[in-house]
């Protein structure tokens, strides 16, 4: 009886064991630095219908930007991918470098906001401007799409301000009012979508558009609210090399004026280069953020071979973003 008591204990203990090992290794998991495999770019980071989504670029040559990926995860670590969920055989009007997708969901649908085509201005080709790109939008039923061009044509294909028509990011205010804000070439706009996203609502001067461009800006921008403070976030230097890197500044309201802080993301001779072109997830309910951003690899020094990755957005007491420190681990799981 004894020995059959002792064959049970040694049998309990190692199960014991075992799961105490599985408890211990899937707390140890983690996303890993790139979190899913492939040359990408410009990722925007959402939560849609209790998921985490990302949408990016793919990075290549602009004739081969002909399409967009997603990839949607429960839990930050295991990521399916959804492939061509959008592509030029549905927007007529766009033959390459479909870049920096912006995805919002209104009205139970999903919008879809892209620039495509690489449009340039007499200013910069000092031949004329041209008119055949800019920032479009398409719209589906469901995240991972089928998508459909929404408007036909761009929504944007001015150079207003100088700024070229690409890095759209949407940008819902306490106000519920959904606004544009985009901008290359070192200069950045603010527009106001109208109610149904087929045009911009002009401001009461007239304009379509504002300029919000802070000092050192370049491209990508994002905004978010956080405990009341507006955080403007862009992208500075050049993408092509290791002088890519994340600034910030804070206001009090949507227009700013925005006064540079600090660098928060930048390259580390350690792990990657040209780190930038980011978005933020915040979980709801909660003062927990993430920065979803692309880098360049060492020492891969390709200017596409750019990979998605992970890592934690930390702030201080008084409200200001603690720089982020790249990692190859990633985050850990964190499930809606």
């Amino acid at each position: 009886m004894k020995k059959i008591i002792s064959i049970v204990l040694l049998f309990a203990s190692t199960f014991a064991t075992i799961a105490a090992q599985e408890i211990k290794a899937s707390n140890l998991q983690k996303s890993g630095n790139p979190i899913f495999e492939g040359w990408y770019a410009d990722p925007e980071g959402v939560i849609l219908n209790k998921q985490y989504w990302i949408f990016p670029t793919y990075s290549a040559k602009y004739k081969d930007q002909v399409f967009l990926d997603a990839f949607s995860s429960n839990d930050l670590i295991n990521w399916k991918k959804h492939s061509r969920v959008i592509d030029t055989s549905v927007i007529k009007w766009a033959y390459m470098a479909m870049w920096a997708p912006s995805i919002v969901k209104k009205d139970k649908q999903y919008f879809l906001f892209f620039s495509a085509n690489d449009i340039q201005s007499k200013k910069r080709n000092g031949v004329k401007d041209d008119y055949n790109g800019g920032i479009g939008i398409a719209v589906a039923s469901k995240p991972e799409g089928p998508y459909k061009d929404y408007l036909g044509k761009p929504l944007i294909n001015q150079f207003y301000n100088d700024a070229q028509p690409i890095d759209q990011f949407v940008f819902q205010d306490k106000d519920q009012k959904y606004y544009l804000i985009y901008g290359g070439w070192g200069r950045c706009n603010i527009a106001q979508l109208n109610k149904d996203f087929t045009g911009l609502t002009p401001f009461p001067n007239g304009e379509l558009v504002k300029e919000i461009t802070p000092k050192g800006y370049v491209e990508g921008p994002i905004m978010f609210i956080r405990k009341g403070t507006y955080y403007f976030m862009w992208s500075e230097g050049g993408w092509t090399n290791g002088t890519y890197k994340v600034a910030y500044a804070r206001a009090d309201n949507l227009y700013g004026p925005f006064e540079r802080e600090s660098t928060i993301l930048e390259a580390d001779s350690t792990i990657a280069t040209g780190a930038g072109h980011h978005s933020v997830i915040n979980i709801p309910g909660t003062d927990e953020w993430y920065i979803i951003y692309h880098r360049r690899p060492i020492p891969n020094k390709d200017r596409d071979h750019r990979v998605t990755c992970i890592d934690k957005l930390l702030f201080n007491e008084d409200g200001r973003i603690q720089k982020v420190q790249m990692t190859l681990d990633g985050v850990g799981p964190r499930k809606l």
